[in-house]
């Protein structure tokens, strides 16, 4: 029989991720990855979630395993509005939607906002994820030029003066892939120019929280409320494999995203938000928040005190104050994909930045380096067989 016969055309859009195309590698015996955008195991609270589980079970008992509302878990939504009031961001119980993973968001945003043919503009480069979540909907991307400091909202403003952008999507805090944050200053100069252009900007934020020097920035949404929707995850705060995460939409916005979830999933795990629920209502995030961040900073620093003594002058890497990844852009001439190649010989992995690129072709001189899964010592002896490759 031929399946291909009953593919729909929306198929043609979609391909396996890079990605994990790449970590199928990774699980080669001996390999050091510098590839993945996942936490360490090291920074779930297991013995917490031990006594989280007991203590859901006692408090809500079989309604923690029962179907729930589309919109979210009641006492999570609850927690979660204080949480984000205190990252400046207004708002009530019924305007926080639960989602499985941000991902979830993501599709979810394709399917309510993308016709065939939109424009979206995306920072350069941007996180492939987002790519994969808006393909199949077939917009048309619009990159955005940016430095150390985020997206240059001059570049911005000139895009969105042609009044045909659908919607911005920014990771404004320790951005995947590059590790970049768009400067205070920035932040406001964005927010001006959405607001300007009644804009929709979509600021996906799921590293912000691991900062390991420097203060914490406003939120795009605490500057432009009504502009942008906020996404947000327990990925990397909590544990991954629970798939929690969430959003704050203007209301309209919301309101088409509930209705989308109700025939993808119906809800998220009840369980899950159960234990995300008594994790921030308990205080426990305050608390654990503090390790996650002593595990990853010295990690960071290996990596950046390795490619500053092993790298040559002329590759440029990004300096983050958080978050989980470092970019690297090789010379002219510079190819991260043969690199790769030679660097799987050796057992060391990472992920040609050509990946995290709109535009076919672009960034094929740079590469995204992930500190969060290796001890220092580690760190140190990949980032030194990466250099002798590289450089060879």
């Amino acid at each position: 029989m031929n399946y291909q016969t009953l593919l729909s055309d929306r198929t043609a859009q979609m391909g396996a991720s890079a990605i994990r195309e790449i970590l199928k590698v990774v699980a080669q015996p001996g390999m050091v990855s510098l590839a993945g955008g996942i936490p360490s195991p090291q920074s779930f609270p297991l013995d917490l979630i031990q006594k989280l589980c007991v203590t859901v079970i006692e408090k809500y008992g079989a309604a923690a395993l029962q179907y729930g509302p589309t919109e979210g878990f009641s006492p999570l939504r609850q927690v979660l509005a204080k949480h984000l009031g205190t990252l400046g961001m207004k708002a009530e119980p019924k305007d926080v939607l639960v989602s499985s993973g941000s991902q979830g968001v993501l599709d979810a945003l394709g399917k309510v906002l993308i016709s065939k043919g939109d424009q979206i503009a995306v920072e350069t480069p941007t996180y492939l994820g987002a790519l994969q979540a808006f393909d199949p909907y077939q917009p048309c991307y619009v990159s955005v030029e940016t430095d150390d400091d985020g997206i240059i909202p001059e570049a911005l403003e000139r895009k969105l003066k042609t009044g045909r952008i659908k919607f911005v999507y920014l990771v404004p805090t320790f951005q995947n892939p590059t590790g970049r944050s768009l400067s205070i200053e920035r932040r406001h100069e964005t927010a001006a120019i959405i607001k300007k252009y009644e804009a929709l900007l979509v600021e996906d934020d799921p590293y912000s929280t691991l900062r390991y020097h420097g203060q914490q920035l406003p939120t795009l949404k605490s500057l432009a409320p009504d502009n942008v929707v906020y996404i947000g995850t327990f990925s990397k705060i909590f544990a991954p494999g629970l798939r929690v995460g969430f959003c704050l939409a203007p209301t309209a916005i919301g309101h088409w995203l509930t209705i989308v979830k109700q025939g993808v999933d119906l809800h998220t795990s009840t369980l899950s938000q159960a234990l995300a629920a008594e994790y921030l209502a308990g205080g426990y995030l305050e608390k654990h928040l503090p390790s996650i961040i002593n595990l990853y900073r010295p990690r960071q620093a290996a990596m950046l005190s390795a490619l500053e003594n092993h790298f040559a002058n002329d590759f440029h890497f990004s300096r983050p104050q958080g978050g989980m990844f470092i970019w690297v852009e090789g010379p002219p001439g510079f190819d991260a994909k043969k690199a790769y190649q030679k660097a799987i010989q050796q057992k060391v992995a990472f992920v040609p930045g050509c990946y995290f690129y709109a535009d076919p072709g672009a960034g094929l001189n740079t590469m995204r380096l992930n500190f969060s899964m290796n001890d220092p010592a580690t760190i140190e002896k990949a980032v030194t067989t990466l250099a002798d490759v590289v450089m060879f």
